[in-house]
This record gives structure tokens, sequence and C-alpha cells, in this order.
């Protein structure tokens, strides 16, 4: 079965080794996908995402791209990016207390062109994303509502060919298969896309996100859920189960956004130990979580671990981090 999709992400992105963070940590073989090079507007991994949501955006007619997060979103600056690609309008509805200053992704939000809808409320923030489309049809800028992080079936076909991209890449990269897959699961659609990829095309090992803000069980039932609906778009639907799901949740109970020492340190050991640059809010917790899992013994000295590193860089230039990270 064919699904629409533009190709203008910078694809196969590079698989790394860590060899000196596996050495400082002293537990498994790490290497890193750097899907932080997807190359739309500073990369990230929504541009897989975005590759099948434009296009199903441009089957329907639309002319305006609409969808939601938060004042820093990753997402946000690529949908952005994205419509300011292909000539289409943009709409973001931005939840939260507004920062004091436009920097970081806020700042590439307004170069990039987009009209932005503040909320107040977290809360109220799909409500008012849902009511922001209404009004955009009712002006008749034939509007597309992308949901919070694109996680839908469509946005989760890009990480299920992502891992078909990674499984080619592991021979010739780590020399076997790896044995684990661990990145920063919040909305799930990277994560329902890994988990309906890893049945598609075979993957061997265990693909474990590590939760940026939300609990175990809600995180298994919206993958689940998620990836049981992407599978139809591929062929026969597969019925995945919250057990088909992997999640650990130990990570965030500070709450969305809220910097600990835990991501303090990740973020500085990638940095000088390798070079590389994670974010203050997702890659930067979901590698706290991989840091402290290996200290616990929690994987095998000999695996082979696969961090996915989903962008999201510009946030280390929001004045909400740059404090609380030198």
């Amino acid at each position: 079965m064919t699904i629409p999709r533009l190709h203008f992400a910078h694809l196969p992105t590079p698989i790394e080794p860590l060899p000196r963070l596996s050495a400082a940590l002293g537990g498994p073989r790490l290497f890193i996908k750097r899907d932080d090079q997807t190359g739309l507007a500073l990369g990230g991994n929504k541009t897989r995402k975005l590759e099948f949501l434009v296009a199903a955006a441009q089957a329907e007619g639309a002319r305006t791209l609409v969808t939601a997060g938060a004042w820093q979103s990753n997402h946000c600056r690529q949908t952005a990016a994205a419509a300011a690609r292909f000539g289409l309008d943009c709409t973001l509805v931005l939840a939260g207390p507004p920062p004091p200053e436009a920097t970081g992704n806020l700042l590439l939000d307004r170069l990039l062109g987009a009209d932005i809808v503040p909320v107040a409320d977290r809360a109220d923030r799909d409500q008012v994303l849902q009511r922001t489309g209404e009004e955009l049809a009712a002006q008749g800028r034939a509007p597309y509502v992308i949901p919070v992080g694109g996680s839908s079936p469509t946005g989760a076909m890009g990480y299920c060919f992502a891992v078909e991209e990674a499984l080619a890449q592991q021979v010739p990269v780590a020399g076997a298969e790896f044995d684990w897959m661990v990145f920063c699961t919040s909305s799930s659609g990277t994560h329902a896309g890994l988990v309906l990829g890893q049945r598609l095309f075979g993957y061997g090992g265990q693909v474990l996100g590590i939760s940026n803000d939300h609990p175990a069980a809600w995180v298994q039932r919206q993958v689940a859920s998620l990836a049981s609906a992407a599978s139809e778009k591929l062929g026969p639907r597969i019925d995945f189960s919250h057990a088909d799901v992997r999640v650990n949740d130990d990570y965030c109970a500070a709450g969305y956004g809220v910097l600990t020492a835990a991501e303090r340190e990740a973020i500085a050991l990638f940095a000088r130990l390798e070079g590389i640059l994670l974010d203050p809010v997702y890659t930067g917790r979901a590698a706290a979580g991989l840091i402290d899992l290996i200290r616990q013994g929690f994987f095998d000295k000999s695996a082979r671990v696969l961090f996915w590193h989903t962008g999201g860089q510009a946030a280390l230039f929001a004045s909400d981090y740059q404090a609380a990270l030198v």
C-alpha cells in the first residue's frame, strides 16, 4: 500500500558510536542515531513525520498547517518550517506562561512566519487547537490540523520507516543488531512508529521509551492505539496491546521541561565527552534516564544500545534554560 509522502528530510541520518561516553559509564556499547540532523530548520524527529503529514495536507487541498505545543516546541518550529517550504500558512497554538522574550524555538517560529495563538493553561491547549482550526476553516483558509507532536497514525509513519533505515545501518556501524533502541517518549507518535516498525521489519531487540511527562500506563495506551491505527495504512490491521509497549516513567516526576541535576549532568556528559549537544526538554531527560539505567546495571555490559537523538537544541538558547545550564 502506497502512502503519500514528500521527501525533504536529510535521510538516512547517521549512526555514530559513543566510545568515550561508553567508557566513562563502564556500561554497554553506546551508539547515537542523529535525527537532530534531518535538515529542516535545525532538524529533529518531527521532520520525518512531516514528510507524511504535509503530503496528506496537500492531498486534502489544505492551505494552512495548524498545530500546538509549548512555547519552546520543537514540533511547532519544524511545522512552521515545513509550511514555509511548501508555500502554506502556519498557525501555532502555544500553551503555558509566555516567555519574557522571543528566544530559542519561539524566535524561529516568528522568523519562519507563523501566526501564534497563545493559551495560558496547557489543559486548554487541545480545545483551543480544535477551535482555531474551525475558525480558520470558516475564514476559508483550508486548515489541516496536526495534533501535538504530529502524533497521528499518519505522523507515526515517519518512525515506522525509520526502523527500516536503522536496521540497514546497524551491522556496518555496530557489527551486529542493536540490542536496545532508547529514546524520549512524550506525545507517543515517535514511539508508536518505532513499535510498528519493530513488528513490520523484524527488529529483534527491545524498544524502550523514557517518558518525558506521562505515566507509563498513559503512554502504553496511546502508543498501542496509535500503532494499531497506523498499521492499517500499510496493510491488515495489527492490534497492539499494552504489553507490546515498553516504557520507563521513573524520570518524569519533576514535570515537563523542568531541568533537574540529572538532565544537566546528561547534557554536560554528551557535550564534553562526545561533542554532541542535547536539548534540555526531551533528549536531556531521556539521556539522564539512560545514564541512570546504565549505572543501575539495567543493560548487559556487552549490549549494543542505540540512543535516538530527536533534536531540539534550539531550546538550549531559550531564556528559560540558559541560566540553568551554565
